[in-house]
């Protein structure tokens, strides 16, 4: 096999493991990614591993999942963006789409509360432990440590992230402005379930999906407000407590919470609806990251974009600080859960151990101390 195949089934098989293991959400994808493609594997630095972070802020979709495909770009090219993000996606789905069968066949699927009370204390060690290793990379001046506190507390306040996000990069891009103007002069500154599906159906639901995959940015809340809006009230084929049922399967299954779309499509037209669902919902990003690849680079080339991505990688790295607190207030519950947080942060710190066996580990102790 040439360089370039075993590069390709490489990030197939790594993608395909990151899918299988990667609960927490966006977030906790990241780290992993950074743990596994960062520490481990070698195939970017930290620097451009942030950057790319900060480009996939940039466009609509889920970040996480973008993120995949950039870097199955970075290693293996056109067929490694392809493919890896598609083997980041494919566990979820397929996930997603047993449990929506369940739930139309029998009224409910299976509880996973003994596995999330081990599996998301070892996710948030792996954040924190990656959260610390990029900390010099994202804060490179006084300047930025300034700029990540604000947007830290910001985001702690209740401001919505977006704003918090394109708000620190304007400020970062301000100062600069403020900077250069100081020494080179003035400067411009209730329905039942669709039993069957005919193509008009189907039509429209790949349109709906595809559509919100285009426009979304922001987290699952924002998902719930599209998918509400689209197929409760405006197409009236779920109801209100599908839909919240659909959202609660997408955050406690790994992978994307955007396979939450995977589940409604299966509600609206069964496994041709499942697969069509998740194809529409992700095609966006594979399109956007697919013209962007250069973005990264292009923008730290330039004096100007180089200051607007520093900005935008320091509020990022806030926002997945302030997220990170949020999880540790909710996962670290008892000393069971503290000690499989901490346990989690000396592996990492100690060993290279792959963080799949860590997150395997902890679903084992989870379900033996609550299940």
């Amino acid at each position: 096999m040439n360089p370039q195949g075993r590069s390709v089934r490489e990030v197939v098989g790594v993608f395909l493991r990151l899918g299988t293991v990667a609960f927490g959400g966006p977030v906790a994808h990241m780290a992993m990614m950074r743990e596994e493609l960062v520490r481990r594997r070698g195939w970017v630095d930290d620097a451009r591993f942030v950057d790319l972070v900060g480009a996939t802020n940039l466009i609509p979709g889920p970040n996480s999942t973008e993120l995949a495909i950039h870097l199955g770009h970075e290693r293996a090219g056109w067929r490694g963006l392809v493919l890896g993000g598609a083997a980041f996606i494919l566990p979820a789905a397929l996930m997603v789409t047993g449990l929506a069968w369940l739930y139309v066949e029998h009224g409910s699927a299976p509880a996973f509360t003994g596995i999330l009370y081990g599996v998301v204390p070892v996710v948030l060690g792996i954040i924190g432990h990656a959260l610390v290793g990029l900390l010099p990379t994202v804060v490179k001046s006084p300047a930025l440590a300034g700029l990540g506190v604000l947007a830290l507390a910001t985001y702690l306040a209740g401001v919505n992230e977006l704003a918090v996000l394109f708000g620190g990069a304007a400020l970062a891009a301000l100062a600069h402005a403020v900077r250069r103007a100081a020494t080179a002069g003035p400067a411009v500154l209730a329905a039942p379930l669709v039993a069957t599906a005919d193509t008009a159906t189907l039509t429209q639901l790949f349109a709906t999906m595809l559509k919100i995959g285009a426009v979304l940015y922001g987290s699952g809340y924002v998902l719930l407000t599209f998918l509400r809006g689209d197929f409760v009230e405006r197409l009236g084929w779920i109801t209100e407590q599908q839909l919240y049922d659909a959202i609660s399967i997408g955050q406690v299954t790994p992978g994307p919470v955007f396979t939450t779309a995977t589940f409604v499509g299966y509600l609206v037209a069964g496994w041709g609806g499942a697969f069509l669902a998740t194809v529409a919902i992700f095609l966006p990003s594979f399109i956007f990251v697919g013209l962007l690849t250069r973005l990264a680079g292009w923008l730290r080339s330039r004096d100007w974009t180089s200051v607007l991505l520093d900005g935008l990688n320091v509020t990022a790295f806030a926002l997945m600080a302030g997220v990170s607190w949020h999880l540790g207030r909710q996962a670290l519950v008892d000393p069971w859960t503290v000690v499989l947080a901490l346990a989690t942060l000396a592996a990492l710190h100690w060993t290279k151990v792959n963080s799949a066996w860590l997150i395997g580990a902890g679903a084992l102790l989870g379900l033996l101390i609550h299940g």
